[in-house]
């Protein structure tokens, strides 16, 4: 399953008065490892080179499932971005912050946030998707493409397969995973109100005892400046 930065995504609420996200506890239990096992994925260094090139000056940025901070924020922040970073785990956004402690990173769900409009000129979203249903994936890109202003870009990875609530091995312990097959995750995007510029399939083997390779869809996409 993958997830990037992390596999999961998120700000502020806190987990008060509902189940803590499943997320949450795996994340916390990975910890480093997941940096580790992902963390020199090239595909995703070439989506963030992408984005990086396309990028104002001094960009506000969104990392959906920030993780530990790397590669993701700290690329960003290294290019001379802000980045704030999301994330379920608490355990994650205290190595973030240590690690990369010129981006603010926030734990809470991103399904409970809101965002304003046209805040951000690039968005993050690598495999921070797949542990929510199909329905909140399609209405969190929604809300994510709203956040863009016009003409800004957002880059997704998922990991492209026609499965809904699945149990998976992830790094050697058992998940629950959701997504879509390719022209399906490509379909939510667009019906965001993105335009998909480009797309890149990649099979990626994580550093870890006993991973086997994934397949990793990774969107390069553009909010239109017509707005949505």
């Amino acid at each position: 399953m993958g997830h990037g930065d992390v596999g999961h995504g998120d700000v502020g609420h806190g987990d008060v008065g509902h189940q803590r996200p499943p997320a949450a506890a795996l994340f916390d239990a990975l910890g480093a490892d997941y940096e580790k096992a992902f963390g020199r994925a090239p595909a995703h260094l070439s989506a963030l080179e992408w984005l990086i090139e396309r990028l104002p000056l001094a960009a506000r940025t969104l990392d959906v499932g920030s993780g530990t901070g790397r590669p993701t924020a700290a690329a960003l922040v290294a290019a001379g971005h802000s980045v704030l970073g999301l994330d379920v785990s608490p355990v994650m956004v205290e190595l973030a912050a240590r690690q990369v402690p010129e981006a603010e990173f926030r734990r809470g769900d991103v399904r409970e946030l809101s965002f304003e409009a046209g805040s951000f000129d690039g968005v993050c979203v690598f495999f921070s998707l797949l542990q929510m249903t199909r329905a909140e994936q399609s209405t969190l890109t929604r809300r994510l493409a709203l956040a863009l202003r016009p003409g800004g870009h957002l880059v997704l990875a998922t990991v492209p397969a026609d499965v809904e609530d699945v149990e998976v091995v992830f790094l050697g312990r058992p998940v629950r995973a959701t997504s879509f097959a390719e022209e399906d995750v490509v379909g939510m995007v667009e019906a965001a109100g993105l335009t998909v510029l480009s797309r890149h399939n990649a099979t990626f083997t994580p550093d870890h005892p006993g991973a086997g390779p994934e397949p990793h869809l990774f969107l390069y996409c553009r909010r239109d400046e017509a707005g949505l």
